[in-house]
């Protein structure tokens, strides 16, 4: 077995749920890799220098069965830019607050590897949105890619902005709001769901366009298919705008226009039988809990 870990930022005490699931790897003297940055920011440092590293570009190939990440939803974000399209299966281990994506409680880390062992948990394909524009700069970095969503949004203004919105080169419409949300269904259950979108299973092969506080009070959620071409045009006051792509931010000039549409490529993500979508429904987000039943 060939185990990948990565975390970020980390609460005093969780440096011992790393040891728990290193104790659990021991005994089945798995390959394990550990992020560099991460490797020197545990406490335990000192103790890892025998094992082997990886950044977020090299080290890491399609040899590896799983990459477990330490931390929030956030960092399941960050670990899809190291993830890429190797195809090497993701869990999450909470050591945030709420913890959607990453459902497992670091206090069962050992139920990653023991659940994994004895095949309790099926794959599940996390459709991306990737994002390009007609000029031949980088703006993205080589990371044009999203698990959640993609955001267009005003920049150093408190005006809003207008959105010029075409769906396969058919024109939609013009939102006039102060930004607009283009949702995976993984990413349905975040930003977009803040903002009024609705909640959609994983596997549904749906994108979902919601705007961000609409001026046009009729402009509501869209659900589309997912393998539609979305072509924006953003114009302002202002001479820029940002695009997010999770938690990345790049600036662009408005009138760029933008081409945003499914990737060619799935990140694939560990779902045990003991933490399924629909059960972090019910306790994470309270779905559908009435305090009369």
């Amino acid at each position: 077995m060939k185990i990948a870990i990565y975390g970020q930022t980390y609460q005093d005490n969780a440096s011992e749920y790393v040891i728990e699931l290193l104790d659990e790897l021991k005994a089945l003297d798995a390959e394990v890799y550990i992020e560099e940055d991460f490797q020197k920011t545990l406490s335990i440092s000192n103790k890892l220098e025998s094992f082997s590293t990886f950044t977020e570009y090299k080290g890491l190939d399609t040899s590896f069965d799983m990459f477990v990440s330490f931390g929030g939803d956030g960092t399941i974000l960050r670990a899809v830019t190291y993830v890429k399209d190797l195809g090497i299966p993701i869990v999450g281990v909470n050591t945030g607050r709420l913890g959607f994506l990453s459902t497992f409680k670091k206090e069962d880390v050992r139920k990653v590897i023991l659940e994994f062992v004895s095949g309790a948990y099926t794959i599940v394909e996390r459709s991306m949105l990737k994002v390009s524009t007609v000029s031949d700069n980088d703006e993205f970095d080589g990371f044009n890619f999203a698990l959640n969503e993609i955001t267009v949004s005003r920049k150093d203004t408190t005006s809003m902005i207008t959105v010029e919105t075409h769906l396969d080169d058919e024109y939609l419409t013009s939102y006039w709001a102060d930004g607009l949300i283009l949702s995976t269904p993984t990413g349905s259950t975040g930003y977009s769901l803040s903002c009024g979108g609705p909640v959609i299973v994983p596997t549904a092969k749906s994108l979902v366009l919601t705007p961000i506080a609409p001026h046009n009070l009729n402009a509501r959620p869209l659900v589309i298919s997912d393998d539609t071409v979305i072509r924006l045009r953003v114009s302002g006051r202002e001479d820029n705008h940002l695009v997010s792509l999770d938690s990345r931010i790049a600036t662009l000039e408005n009138g760029k226009e933008i081409i945003v549409q499914k990737a060619d490529f799935a990140i694939k993500m560990i779902e045990y039988k003991s933490e399924s979508f629909l059960k972090t429904l019910r306790n994470k987000l309270l779905w559908g809990e009435d305090k009369r039943n």
